[in-house]
């Protein structure tokens, strides 16, 4: 029995600097996780200039530098203690929390994974202290000169843990998570001044402002008189911010920032009640751009829910829900009667009412003979195939098709593979300007045009491999402006946008196309790179080719209400039945659809 006892007694305390490492892993995830502590720190220490200097993506080094209040000698040693706050005093402390970080983690975790320096001082002292730490090891401690404030200086980070140094992503990817913790903190913070440099090229200088003036400087003339304000208050939620018109909304999500008592936090469920507010005005699965600060008292929140401190539970959800809806419906509903926010314009021109002009009452003319039965209708008989060498096809506005109603019986067999040649003794003609009709071995063939075309060109472009693209070289320049996280996303997969047939320098914030690939239109070029933009979870080159393929092939494809001829028809049938997989588009969409005598007498029944 004595021997099974001591066997038992396997619970052992952890040492400190593994306990550290440990909880860096909650804490510090990436480079981006080390910013935003140590920028959250100083906002809380008072700074109104706050400087972010970075090498190599974060992995070489992060410092950041602020006119705060600064530490005190026995306060910079003790900042890097776990658990060392000066937030928290009691318990009741941590339900009235309105500072960024609290639970003193921070520097102790950033401290035993890399290796930290730490320069300070307070305005009464008239030398600062000098800390050097290692792997959560303090190795010198000495006075020096230095200004009022901190910086604090993390070089190698996971120097000690190189598993976890392995698990990060690439410079330009761990480039663009440091932008997104960026974004939420200036966002926040318009009344302060900030700066951000990589690699010695100043990324972002802004001045202290407003908070509409901040957005406009981050994101780009791109937002310029697209924001309509949004302003409620109740005793629940205040609510301020701004929202983006529906007409710029997009597919993919990037530009939601919702704000708590200034600290950023994602809410799938907050969105919810944004979406419900754009309930048909945006298309289905479109989400629209919104940066809504909402001060609500600290003690109906709970924010002590994760490490990061981007989930928040609410005391009343169910009113904050219903209240930020209405105040986004109103602010919509109020935009329809006046102009969107304009940071250019001065005074707003309204048009004077002339008291003395004659209001007329409108006329109304109706037929009451009119009888929509006796309407001659232009019917004409489908052109038979003849064939031709293959045509470029025009360009055309967009058009509102109408949708087929799924048809779920199983088709009957076909013969594919004779199918092109066969064409050409058969009738095809279009219908609606959108869909190409054959008859073909007793069966109606109704093929989608503009799915077709994208799946020739999809299956054209992806058969490149390491092949270049024909490129077409421009006499003038498409000029696209784009913002820092997009212009390093670009960057990043450069040779593959060069082997696709593009060619592109940037000036400042401005990307410039010199040449493109020499099937797509350059109207259509603006078109593929803001898909681009904001396309999802692109990290590896083979993702990157698969997607470009397809936003090219979605941009060049011809469009509904094309009007084609009967050898431009010809063609693409001809074209699209030589492709190896042709029953889908490369969005997953059936391109065609097979009627036979049974299908029409099923659903006549």
């Amino acid at each position: 029995m004595e021997n099974s006892w001591a066997m038992s007694n396997v619970i052992q305390l952890l040492p400190p600097h593994v306990a550290n490492q440990i909880a860096a892993g909650e804490v510090v995830q990436r480079p981006a996780s080390v910013i935003k502590e140590l920028i959250e720190n100083a906002i809380d220490a008072g700074a109104t200039q706050i400087q972010v200097i970075i090498k190599e993506a974060g992995r070489q080094l992060i410092q950041v530098i602020d006119n705060g209040k600064g530490m005190s000698e026995t306060d910079a040693r003790m900042s890097f203690e776990r658990h060392a706050t000066s937030k928290i005093h009691s318990t009741e402390d941590i339900f009235k929390i309105l500072t960024k970080g609290f639970r003193g983690e921070a520097l102790a975790s950033i401290a035993a994974i890399a290796q930290v320096e730490l320069k300070t001082k307070i305005p009464e002292d008239e030398l600062g202290t000098e800390i050097h730490i290692q792997g959560g090891e303090i190795k010198s401690q000495e006075h020096c000169v230095t200004p009022t404030g901190a910086s604090i200086a993390v070089k190698n980070l996971f120097f000690n843990v190189p598993a976890r140094r392995n698990f990060l992503k690439s410079n330009a990817v761990e480039f663009r998570h440091i932008i997104d913790e960026f974004h939420h903190v200036v966002l926040a913070h318009p009344d302060l001044e900030f700066k951000l440099e990589h690699n010695d090229e100043q990324i972002f200088h802004l001045p202290s402002t407003t908070s509409a003036q901040r957005i406009l400087h981050v994101f780009g003339k791109k937002m310029e008189g697209k924001l309509i304000p949004v302003k409620e208050e109740t005793d629940v939620v205040k609510i301020e911010g701004f929202i983006a018109k529906p007409e710029i909304a997009k597919k993919s999500r990037g530009e939601q920032f919702f704000f708590i008592n200034q600290r950023f936090i994602r809410s799938g469920y907050l969105h919810k009640a944004i979406l419900q507010a754009f309930e048909n005005l945006i298309p289905k699965n479109y989400h629209p751009s919104y940066f809504l600060f909402l001060k609500i008292p600290p003690e109906k929140i709970d924010i002590n829910i994760h490490p990061t401190k981007t989930e928040v539970k609410f005391e009343d959800e169910f009113a904050i829900f219903a209240q930020l809806r209405a105040a986004v419906r109103f602010a919509i509903g109020q935009s329809q009667l006046s102009p969107a926010l304009d940071f250019e314009q001065g005074e707003w021109e309204i048009p004077i009412l002339d008291k003395e002009k004659e209001i007329a009452t409108p006329n109304i003319d109706v037929n009451k003979n009119y009888n929509p039965f006796l309407e001659e209708k232009n019917w004409s008989a489908p052109p038979s195939f003849s064939s031709s060498k293959s045509k470029s096809f025009g360009d055309s506005k967009k058009y509102n098709f109408l949708e087929f109603q799924k048809i779920n019986n199983e088709q009957k067999s076909f013969d594919y593979e004779d199918a092109s040649e066969a064409f050409e003794n058969q009738k095809i003609f279009q219908w609606q300007k959108s869909y190409i009709c054959v008859l073909h071995q007793g069966k109606l063939f109704i093929l989608d045009q503009n799915r077709v075309h994208q799946t020739i060109l999809y299956q054209k472009l992806s058969g490149l491999k390491n092949k270049n693209a024909l490129s077409q070289q421009l006499l003038f320049p498409v000029e696209i402006l784009v913002d820092t996280k997009v212009k390093s996303k670009i960057e990043e997969m450069e040779s593959l946008w060069f082997r696709f047939g593009f060619d592109f320098t940037f000036q400042g914030k401005t990307l410039l196309v010199n040449a493109i690939p020499a099937d797509i239109s350059q109207e259509h070029v603006p078109e593929i790179f803001e898909a681009f933009f904001y396309a999802e979870n692109i990290e590896e080159s083979i993702q990157f080719e698969t997607t470009l393929a397809k936003l090219m092939a979605k941009a060049a494809a011809l469009r509904k209400g094309t009007e084609l001829s009967t050898e431009e028809m010809l063609n693409l049938c001809h074209d699209f039945f030589q492709l190896k997989d042709f029953v889908y588009s490369p969005f997953g969409k059936k391109n065609f659809h097979l009627l036979d005598a049974e299908i029409i007498k099923k659903l006549l029944e």
